[in-house]
Formats: structure tokens, sequence, C-alpha cells
């Protein structure tokens, strides 16, 4: 079988399944609106289309929607599969394996210390977040997940073979199974589907570890003690950044659920390891006996040294002869608990440094250090804070309760200060302040976890174009204080980096070099200093919030600024689109690992004056083109008219809101719906917008020697070209008619004469037609534009409905919000 008789089946299989169900007509609509697109792409007229699309009842046309909706999660599972399918069959040295960079790492010069020294000072930690691009409800994943274990079991016995029968019952249950969530998801809710992917990790994992013994071992001619230099954390119960539902109940509940699936999952492999460890020594069970203390502890929530027992155990087995179980029997159960041990991930705390700040003035007011600590000049917080920093004392009287506002701030740190004591140090990650503007807002959240006891290591996010250029200076006076370096103290000082809204603030060109640069320059400064340090990057799935291929990403990195790792957030469809199966789960780790051996082992190095210089004058051209657009009067109704931006504000897919508070402006829009409205469309705009104007400023020749070798500039335009070929003018066509004006607006034919200046350019820069480099994924967007479009017309009649009417949008609510969720199962990469 290869994919196209994958997706034909499928097909064929939701063709039938739609007959029984919805009756011959209403299959005869689905099949002439698949014909009549196809025959618009290829150049006919749209005329019969539109006519019929316009007669279609809501109900119809929700249901039009849904077919196609269907037929895409469907092709998704297909694609996942020959992905797995590949994988097993490839042979030798894959690309981006651990294997091949352990040739790249010795071809370079690298001695086999050399790189066991690199794998113990780098940590790649992956962050599971919960924003609002994974729309499917956990009921529906549950019928994919099986429609996904039968593809592999398909034959060509077609829609009645018996291979296909089970997946055309999950099929027909799918069909009479709500897609829309009633209810936004609750905070539980969102960790939960989070945490469904930590069964295929823990699957992974112990191949990978494998794979990185046999790999060194190949290269370098000996064994190695070598661990998996990766770890896993979470935001989804700790982000309370504009999110009033994360209560301190909410984590003590993500606290306890963590608990219990690290129990499950060390009891499973436990289990195995006693059933595989069956040795004797004199008539006794050698191992077996410490294996079954390990189970009880764990089972009953004790606070062990899993990872020192586990170790003990597998030295006394190598002793006694026994290398081979301990390699291959005792290994995984070893490897999970190094990974996941009894915390599972490690959460972090994340709060907005204006909430941080209100909660230490009530605090400096209510213990009458301070009347008005938030009207004090940053000098003069800066020196109430260390003097109190220098003081042990709480402020708050022990043992009398918190006024609400003191216990929404300090409560989630009590709870994951109490989740240290059960399950130990890595139950707790990081505290994360965003919006971080000066040194205060760093030390602010110090005060706070005083008051119960817990040492935190605040981690700054700079997230605007503002932010991120002033953070190498904030940085270096944070670590100039004794008082904080105290506090720190040989622990590496982690700066997170936001791609939201710098792409927001200032486009795309201009956000990514703003990027570079503060990566730079913040290195420089820990370099300076004498401290380790990690960048934390705030990536979303779209280009636009710095999407693309992780391992692409990682390489990208200026070089000399991977010190002691890099954390990366992983969020939406990337969790279900990369670890949904235990070989996609390896296969992506492994890419990413790659990406950060051969990163980290890249010197510091001065870049070309010439190369600088013209990025720093092609980010202000692009800014300025950029600034233009998004300031002009016009921009802001225009942006409502063509995108979807109010419809998705109704969906039920987070319990985030769309918007920070205040009256509705750009400035307060969320960056992941402002990205996915730009998807909807297919216009793609935060990821393309402004490169023209730069790379006009840099030059066709400077920019192919840029592209040809310098991996950061070339990462950029390789995301550029992701975004531009799934844009797609004709699609965005249709929305311009929704404009009074239609396409004669004049933002409209600036953004499409932008659009195809652009696709020129950067075609010329590369010396290829988008995406000739990556064949597979400009296949898949050919094979899923005929398919697509219907759903984008469906769109844009249900929106010129709606909004013809007062009433409207409630009226056509439920069909519209099922053209969103298809459109964005057919595009991926949506926010």
């Amino acid at each position: 079988m290869s994919i196209r008789s994958d997706v034909n089946l499928l097909g064929r299989t939701l063709g039938q399944v739609l007959k029984e169900q919805e009756g011959e007509a209403f299959f005869e609509l689905v099949e002439r609106t698949r014909a009549l697109v196809r025959e618009v792409r290829a150049g006919g007229s749209d005329a019969e289309l539109r006519a019929m699309l316009a007669g279609l009842s809501g109900p119809d046309a929700g249901n039009l929607a849904r077919a196609f909706t269907w037929y895409f999660q469907l092709v998704n599972l297909a694609e996942e599969y020959e992905r797995v399918r590949v994988l097993a069959a490839s042979g030798g040295v894959r690309p981006q394996s651990l294997a091949q960079a352990m040739q790249e790492l010795k071809a370079q010069g690298l001695s086999a210390e050399e790189v066991e020294a690199l794998l113990a000072r780098l940590d790649l930690g992956l962050t599971f977040t919960a924003h609002p691009t994974e729309m499917r409800r956990r009921t529906v994943r549950r019928h994919l997940e099986q429609v996904a274990r039968a593809i592999p079991t398909l034959s060509d016995g077609g829609v009645d073979g018996p291979e296909a029968a089970g997946i055309a019952a999950h099929v027909e249950a799918l069909w009479r199974t709500p897609e829309l969530r009633r209810l936004k998801p609750t905070v539980l809710d969102e960790v939960k589907g989070g945490l469904t992917y930590v069964s295929s990790i823990a699957q992974a994992l112990p191949e990978l570890q494998r794979d990185l013994h046999a790999a060194f071992r190949e290269v370098f001619g000996r064994d190695t003690a070598a661990t998996l230099p990766l770890s896993f954390s979470s935001w989804m119960g700790g982000d309370r950044d504009g999110n009033p539902f994360v209560t301190p109940q909410a984590t003590r509940e993500t606290l306890a659920l963590h608990g219990e699936r690290a129990r499950e999952v060390l009891l499973g492999l436990i289990r195995q390891a006693f059933a595989d460890l069956s040795q004797e020594d004199e008539g006794e069970e050698a191992y077996r006996e410490e294996l079954q203390s390990l189970f009880d502890a764990v089972k009953d929530g004790q606070t062990l040294d899993l990872v020192g027992r586990l170790e003990a155990l597998e030295a006394r087995l190598i002793a006694d002869g026994q290398r081979r179980t301990a390699e291959q029997l005792l290994s995984p159960l070893l490897t999970v608990a190094r990974v996941f041990g009894q915390h599972l991930v490690s959460l972090d705390v994340r709060e907005h440094s204006g909430q941080t700040g209100a909660a230490v003035a009530e605090l400096l007011r209510a213990s009458g250090v301070e009347a008005d600590y938030a009207a004090l000049p940053e000098h003069a917080k800066q020196e109430l804070l260390i003097r109190e920093l220098r003081s042990r004392r709480p402020l708050w009287p022990a043992g009398e309760g918190l006024p609400d506002t003191l216990e929404t701030a300090v409560g989630p740190i009590r709870e994951v200060r109490d989740a240290v004591r059960r399950a130990g140090p890595r139950a707790f990650g990081r505290y994360v302040i965003s919006m971080a503007e000066s040194v205060s807002d760093v030390l602010e959240p110090l005060i706070l976890a005083r008051e119960v006891g817990l040492r935190i290591l605040p981690v700054p996010l700079f997230e605007t174009l503002d932010d991120l250029q002033r953070a190498p200076q904030v940085v270096w006076e944070l670590l100039s204080l004794p008082e904080y370096r105290a506090v720190l103290g040989g622990d590496v000082q982690e700066i997170m980096l936001g791609y939201s809204d710098s792409n927001k603030d200032t486009g795309f060109l201009a956000a990514n070099w703003a990027l570079h640069e503060a990566q730079r320059q913040i290195s420089d400064v820990c370099r300076r200093a004498g401290v380790r340090w990690r960048f934390f990057h705030g990536r979303g799935t779209s280009i636009g919030r710095g999407g693309g291929p992780a391992s692409r990403a990682i390489l990208g990195q200026p070089a000399g600024t991977i010190d002691a790792g890099l954390r990366i957030t992983e969020q939406g469809e990337a969790l279900a689109d990369k670890y949904s199966h235990p070989v996609l789960a390896r296969r992506n780790l492994e890419q990413a690992l790659y990406g950060l051996l051969l990163s980290a082992a890249r010197p510091a190095g001065e870049l070309k004056p010439a190369w600088t210089d013209a990025m720093t004058r092609a980010a202000a051209s692009s800014a300025r083109a950029y600034r233009a657009l998004v300031d002009d009067p016009a921009f802001l109704p225009f942006f409502e008219h063509v995108t979807p931006i109010h419809e998705i504000a109704r969906l039920n897919i987070a319990s985030r809101p769309v918007r920070r508070p205040g009256a509705p402006t750009l400035g307060n829009l969320r960056a992941i719906p402002w990205v996915m409205s730009w998807t909807q469309n297919r216009a793609n705009l935060p990821g393309w917008y402004g490169l023209c104007e730069g790379l006009q400023e840099i030059g066709v020749e400077t920019a192919r020697e840029m592209y040809a070798t310098w991996p950061f500039f070339r990462t950029v335009l390789d995301n550029a070209q992701m975004s531009l070929a799934k844009s797609d003018p004709l699609i965005f066509d249709e929305y311009l008619r929704l404009l009074p004006e239609g396409d004669a607006h004049p933002l409209a034919t600036h953004l499409k004469d932008a659009y195809a200046r652009t696709v020129a350019l950067v075609q010329d820069v590369v010396g290829a037609d988008l995406m000739a480099n990556e064949p597979r994924l400009k296949e898949s967007i050919g094979l899923r534009n005929p398919y697509i479009d219907p759903i984008h017309r469906i769109q844009v009649e249900l929106l010129r409905r709606s909004r013809g009417k007062d009433g409207g949008l409630d009226e056509f609510e439920r069909p519209l919000l099922l053209s969103i969720q298809g459109i964005a199962a057919g595009v991926r990469n949506t926010g």
C-alpha cells in the first residue's frame, strides 16, 4: 500500500458512510462540489459553483463543510502513517539522526571525550502548552486513533474488505459525533489532552537511548554512559498570564494528574522489568526483590531516589556479568525514570509582570513597608526589592490567610512547593514573567516565593520589539546584582524569547532579526558575567510565530548562543503531529537532538560586517513597510472583513480569551488568533509580509550568498517559502469579496501585488520554485487544495450571510465554526 492508495480507500470509506447516513443526494452534492472546485482551480468559470453554494441551506452548508473536514482528518492520518512507513523502511544512517550527528561531530574534529562533555552540558527542554490550535475533542481524537491503528492492516480489499470494516465503523461513528465543544475546555481538559502523548514518548525514549549509545560506539569505537539530554515540562495548569481559570486549585489538580500519570508509566515499566529480570542466585531472585520494593514505593506515592536505586541495580547486573540484561531489559525503565521521574513533566508557572508587580505592591502596602510601590521609579523599586531579598523574613504574618488578590499570585507557588516535597525538585520548573521590561519585573516573583518558603528561578520573557532590544541591558543589570546572583547560585539563567508579539509588532523579517540579535547580545552578557545560560523559545506552529521544522530552527540559531541547551514550546496540533505514534516521537526527538548537538558544537564567530549591516537595513525597511500597513486607519476594518476573527472568538477551543483586557484593538488581540485568522483566508500575511522590501534592501546577489552560507538566513527564507507556498491568492480573492468594495479596495490590491512580488524575489534568491527543496511537502499542499477549496468557499458564503442580518452569527454559528475547524485540519500549522 502507498499513501495514495491509503487516501483513496479512506476517501471511499467516507463516501460510503455519507451515502448511508445522509442519502445519495447529499453524496452527489459532495462529489459535484469537488468536481466544480477542480474545474475552477484548473482555470474554469466559477459561476455554477457560486450559484450552487448560494442556494444551500445552513444545515446543508454545515454538512458539506463537515464532509470535507472529515476527509482531511483521514488524510492527515494517512500522511502520518506514510511517515511511519518511510521511517520503518529506511536503512543505513538516516538524515538528521543521532548517528549522523556523531559522524558530523567527529568530522569537525571533536573527540569522544568532547562529545561526552557536550552531551553532559546540554539539555533539550520541550514544553507542552495549551494554545488554541488543537480544536478536536478528545472523543474525536480517540476515534481517529483507532482508525490510525488500523491503517497498517489495509489491503486492496476495498471498503467492504475485512481490514477496512473497523475503519468504516469508526468513520460512521465520527459522522454522528459532534466535532465542536459545547463548552470551552477547562484547564484540566487541556492538561489531560496534553498528557495524551506521554505514552508514545515513553515508548520512544528507550529506543532513542539505544540509538545514542549505538551511534557513539559505531563512530568512536567504545561504549559511553551518556544519557539523553532531554527533559519535558508543561505550562498547562500553570500558565496564568491572561487566563483567570488557572487558579491555585487548578494548579493543585494539575500536579496531582502529573503524579498519577507518572505512577502509571513507571509501574508498567517496573512490572515489565520484574518479569524480565528472572535470574536467580543460589535459589534467590537476585534482582526482583529490589524491583518489588521500588514498585511498592512508587505505588504508595513515596518520595525516593528512583534513578539512584535503578542505577545501583544496573551496576549490580553489570558486575554480575549480566550486561545485556542491563542494556536491553532494565534500560527502558531507567531511561524513562531519568526523563520523567516521579514528576512526569516539570510544571512552569507563568504570570504577567503587571500582575506580579500588583501582588508585590499589595504585600508591601499591607505589611507597612511601602504605601505605593507601583508609583516608585525603577531604581527605587530595585533598591527596595534588594533590601527585602537581603532579609529572610516573610512580609505576611504566619498563619494568617491571604486576601484574594495575593492568594491568586502566591497560591500557585505554594502548590508547586508542595509538589516538590512529594515528587522531587523537578516537579516544578521555572517562574516565567511575561512582558518583562525591567529588572524589578524579574525580582518581584522572588518576594512572592519567599512568602511560602520556596526558592524559584525567574525567567524573563521578552516579547515585543522594544523588549527584545532592551533585553541585553536588563539581563546585564540583573546579573550584576549580588543579591540576585546569590539566588541564582550555580544554576542556569534562562531567558525566554517570544516570537508572537515581536512578529505582530514589526513583521516577519524584522522580528527574526531582532530575535537573532537579542540572542547574540544576551549570550555575550552571560559570558562576561560568568553565568551559564539557556534560551527558551516561545515558538508556535505557524511560520509567523516561529514555526517550521524544529531541527531547522535549531540549526538556524546564531553561532555561540547555545550554552546549556535550549527550551522550546510544543503546542496545539504540533503535539499530535509529532508525538501521536512512538515512531514519529522517536523521529522528531532525534531530529531536534541532532540540531541541538550540531548547533551547540558550532563555535562563536564574527559574522561578516557586510551581512549584519545588510540585515539591519533590511529589518528596518521591512518593519517600515509592515507598520505602514497595520497602522493604516483602513487596516483594522479591512482585517475584520476579510478574516473570520470575530467568528474565531466564538470558538470553544481554549480556556484563554482571544484578547487581552481592554477595548478591541489590534494591539490587545493575542497573536494566535491573529495568525489563525490569516491562515483561514490563506493570505498567511504574518509569515511573509515585509520580506520583499527587506530583500530589496539587501540586493539579490548578496542575498544569494547569505542564503548559500549562513544557516540563520537560510532558515528564514526556507520558512518564508513554506508560508508563501501555503498561501493561495485564488482563495484570498474569495475573502476579498466580503469587502463592500470587493477586490477594488486599495489594501486588497496592495496585498495581492505584495504577495506576487515577494514570491518572485524569493524564488530569484533561492534559485528555484517555492518548496523545490521539500518536494514531499509541496506534493501534500497540491493534493490538499482541491479538497480544502470547498470549505473556504462555504465559509465565505456563510460569512456573507451571517454578516448580512441581525443575529446572523448566532444562526450560522455552528456551520461557520465547522468550516474554521475544517480549514485548520486542511492547512495545518495554524497558530
